[in-house]
């Protein structure tokens, strides 16, 4: 029987990305936020420099304060910038216009360049300049933004803005007005999903009260008036909170972040018309972000235990990229990986799609074990990742003119399925298929008939179809002839 949360057949490749990283500037600090808009990937976090690929610290650097701009194709940096800098000195939210025009910037800075700014401005994406019509001035954090058409909402901690009350949500014009809009909610405000189709501003974070009732850390808003038009009984513990949101035609997903040992931390599909739960995976290790593509929810967390859910794996080590078919949650075989990196070590923070290329940001350091500090990104081109941990043999003779053959299945991060290719004396003697996983590498074995008393020298190699290893090294055994007593040679 394969081990919990061995991949199913044909559920193998249902993944569009690789595993493998592309070449990426890296950052001197964490990312908080990520965002894309007309070919380009804006960065914001907490950092003075950034450096090209492979770069290591202090070296190549160039001045970028909290705030960084990226060819979206190439990687390139690019000559947009500006300094966030004052009060909490970070850039913890990013949301591009629907048009493509605007970039909307939030977080904890008093200065934007020379210009007194409180937590959240805008920018003209066409040319990179400051926009002088939105500077709503925030008592604390901005975290959140999420924009329509009309409308520019913001969520965080603050409890005052454009110096009217408004406790942790507020909406604007796209030219910086206050709007009526007004909900009260009681902590925290981490993530905005807009549904204007359906009537609905959902809103995640660390409240447990919206508007005098209990809700938490989830409910959905009127988005013209703030008041609460849907709740979500039951589906959180109370010390969960919601640090993400998205959404596709149907559905809306959630990633979750618990405090404490056992608290949900994984991820929930609900229907956007009712907010009917679709599922709800049973995965431990906070879920900082999550987004949709052809069909996958791709999300960025610490996951360490997913063994009930489909696909998943027992407890263990941290897997900081998931991949999930959003029809059933089962978790496919997609596992690039991080180390926990700087700050609170979670390892990625926000991930975003720009023209077919996952580009994810946080506070990591390394990306499949190679030093990468703080932004990463897949594409859906290029040879993928070949499989790891290369398979050595040990030979036997098992009878007359019989030579078994036992080694342990290799694994790969964007391919269940290798292939196993013996060869004795330089030729090649058989091809064996077989899936594995990094927490469910089977013993493999292949007896080979040969002339009995004869001897012989094996080698194995193992490919995905794409990358193939180097053979092992050889062994070599002698076949027991006729009236030899079998073991080992």
């Amino acid at each position: 029987m394969a081990a919990v949360g061995a991949p199913a057949r044909g559920q193998t490749n249902e993944q569009s990305l690789t595993a493998a990283p592309m070449a990426t500037w890296q950052t001197d600090g964490i990312v908080w936020t990520v965002a894309y808009a007309r070919g380009v990937v804006y960065v914001g976090g907490e950092f003075g420099t950034v450096r090209p690929p492979g770069a290591e610290p202090g070296e190549d650097e160039v001045a970028r304060e909290n705030f960084a701009a990226f060819d979206a194709t190439t990687g390139a940096l690019l000559p947009c910038t500006h300094s966030f800098s004052g009060f909490g000195n970070a850039v913890r939210a990013l949301k591009v216009s629907p048009d493509g025009k605007r970039l909307y910037v939030g977080g904890s800075f008093g200065e934007v360049d020379d210009t007194k700014v409180y937590s959240a401005v805008a920018l003209n994406t066409a040319d990179c300049s400051l926009r002088k019509d939105f500077h709503p001035g925030a008592s604390a954090t901005v975290r959140a933004i999420e924009t329509t058409g009309n409308t520019v909402y913001l969520g965080g901690d603050f409890t005052r803005i454009s110096n009217q009350t408004r406790n942790r949500i507020a909406a604007f014009t796209p030219s910086g007005e206050l709007l009526p809009f007004k909900a009260d909610v009681d902590l925290g405000v981490s993530a905005l999903l807009a549904a204007p189709d359906q009537g609905k501003l959902i809103v995640g974070g660390d409240f447990h009260n919206v508007n005098g009732r209990a809700e938490q850390a989830l409910v959905a808003l009127n988005p013209s008036t703030g008041a609460t038009v849907t709740s979500f009984p039951h589906w959180l513990p109370q010390r969960s909170s919601v640090k993400t949101l998205a959404r596709d035609e149907t559905n809306f997903y959630l990633g979750a972040d618990g405090k404490g040992v056992g608290i949900f931390d994984g991820r929930i599909a609900g229907r956007l018309s009712d907010g009917r739960m679709v599922w709800k995976d049973t995965c431990l290790g906070a879920t900082q972000s999550v987004l949709v593509y052809n069909g996958i929810l791709y999300s960025g967390s610490h996951a360490h235990y997913c063994g009930l859910t489909p696909g998943g794996f027992p407890d263990g080590p941290r897997r900081h990229f998931l991949a999930q078919s959003v029809r059933d949650k089962r978790i496919l075989h997609w596992f690039p990986n991080t180390n926990e990196g700087l700050g609170e070590g979670v390892g990625p923070r926000s991930i975003v799609m720009a023209g077919g290329i996952l580009w994810a940001g946080g506070e990591f350091t390394t990306v499949n074990g190679k030093p990468q500090q703080g932004l990463t990104r897949f594409g859906t081109g290029g040879r993928g990742s070949a499989p790891e941990a290369a398979p050595r043999l040990t030979a036997k003779s098992s009878g007359t003119g019989k030579v078994t053959l036992t080694w342990r299945a290799a694994w790969d991060r964007d391919d269940a399925e290798l292939t196993y290719r013996i060869y004795r004396d330089g030729a090649l003697v058989t091809s064996i298929k077989k899936e594995s996983v990094e927490w469910d590498r089977p013993d493999m074995t292949y007896t080979d008939s040969v002339t009995a008393g004869s001897r012989h020298s094996y080698t194995i190699s193992v490919s995905d179809g794409v990358n193939t290893l180097p053979k092992s090294p050889a062994v070599e055994t002698t076949a027991l002839a006729a009236q030899q007593p079998a073991g080992d040679l």
